[in-house]
């Protein structure tokens, strides 16, 4: 029986980069770092207090998708408490928080472009 997602992947160009935003920018701790194969490592992540990961990895034929939207949706208990503490840290939001009939939402981008849907439960 599936129990949930253990990480979702993030394409990027730059995984130094990558992995500098999400750690010092976003907070995320570093889970695996390990070469695999020429020119590219197997990075997850994890955001502390959940069991929830990414994986800041690029897919050969996928390069295409590196600064695009991104089918993602990260969720916090205060969007606007969590985008100010974020855009203190360097992070862009494209969308500002806004409150919706359905719930809260925010959209941010990483240092590639890619973006994410930041949102209340």
């Amino acid at each position: 029986m599936i129990r949930g997602i253990k990480f979702v992947g993030v394409p990027v160009h730059n995984q130094d980069e990558a992995l500098r935003f999400w750690t010092e920018k976003v907070g995320c701790k570093i889970s695996t770092d390990q070469e695999m194969g020429p020119g590219q490592r197997w990075i997850e992540l994890a955001f502390p207090g959940t069991e929830t990961g990414i994986a800041l990895f690029t897919p050969e034929g996928h390069e295409d998708r590196v600064g695009t939207f991104q089918s993602i949706s990260f969720w916090c208990d205060d969007v606007f408490a969590t985008a100010k503490s974020l855009e203190s840290r360097g992070v862009a939001f494209v969308q500002a928080p806004r409150k919706e009939d359905w719930g809260t939402s925010a959209i941010f981008a990483d240092a590639d472009g890619n973006q994410f849907v930041l949102s209340s439960r």
